[in-house]
Parts: structure tokens; sequence; C-alpha cells
């Protein structure tokens, strides 16, 4: 990858709607070039996938948290495909320090948020301990 190629990838983590035309006037490339640079960078995976922002408050998932979660030892695999599975949980991670994962939790409100910490994260039998961190403001922004 050169510094042309993470251009692209720049522009489109944007906006991903894109022509191949727009994509070369903005990083400065011939249509071709546009166009064979981005097919190379989905077939590589560097590019995964397409995907669309969306407004929590707007889909009624106006509450979320970070639910850190301890688990037993040598349980990863088998946590981590009940909380991929997890409808509210958006974002799933194994890190290090005081808990093992990290889920980010999207809920209607704060019944359903108890709910789904009290009921169906604490109830699996992989989880030690958790602690739920809310979130009251939110920015994603783009490298």
């Amino acid at each position: 990858m050169d510094e042309t190629d993470r251009r692209i990838v720049d522009v489109l983590r944007v906006d991903a709607r894109l022509s191949i035309s727009e994509l070369a006037q903005r990083v400065g490339v011939s249509r071709a070039s546009a166009y064979a640079r981005f097919n190379r960078l989905v077939t590589e995976r560097v590019i995964r996938r397409f995907t669309v922002e969306v407004d929590p408050a707007a889909l009624g998932e106006g509450l979320a948290a970070y639910v850190h979660v301890r688990i037993k030892q040598n349980s990863w695999k088998s946590f981590r495909t009940k909380a991929w599975a997890l409808a509210e949980a958006e974002h799933v991670a194994l890190v290090a320090g005081d808990f093992d994962c990290v889920l980010l939790v999207r809920a209607r409100d704060t019944a359903h948020l108890r709910q789904v910490v009290l009921e169906r994260i604490q109830a699996l039998p992989e989880v030690v301990a958790t602690q739920t961190v809310l979130i009251f403001e939110e920015h994603h922004g783009h490298l």
C-alpha cells in the first residue's frame, strides 16, 4: 500500500458511495488508476465491506453503554460466539486490562439495557463479572 492507496481509503471512509470518477478526482489520479487500485484494495481485503452509518436514536436505540466483561480463563471462544449473537452488541472486542472483553451495547432505554446486561450477558456461564459504563455523547471520527 502506498500513499495513493491510503488517500483512496481515507476518501472512501468519509463517503463510500463516491463514483470511481469522483474518487479519482479527489485523489488526483486517472479514472483507470482509481478503478484498478480500488479493485485491488477490495480483492486484497484492505477494504473489507461497505456499510452505512445510522443514527441509533432514530432507530429507537438511544441508550449506549460499554459493558466490560471478565470471563473465565480459556472461555473466550465460546463467549465471543455468544456475544456476537447479541443483537444489541454493536461491537465486541477482546482487550487487555482488568476486564477481558468490552461490548458496545445499544438499547432502547435503561430497562432494556438492564435486561441485556443482567439477564443475558451475566447469565452466560463464561462470565465472572461485568461493569457497565454509560455513554453520554459519541463522536465517530474518520482518520
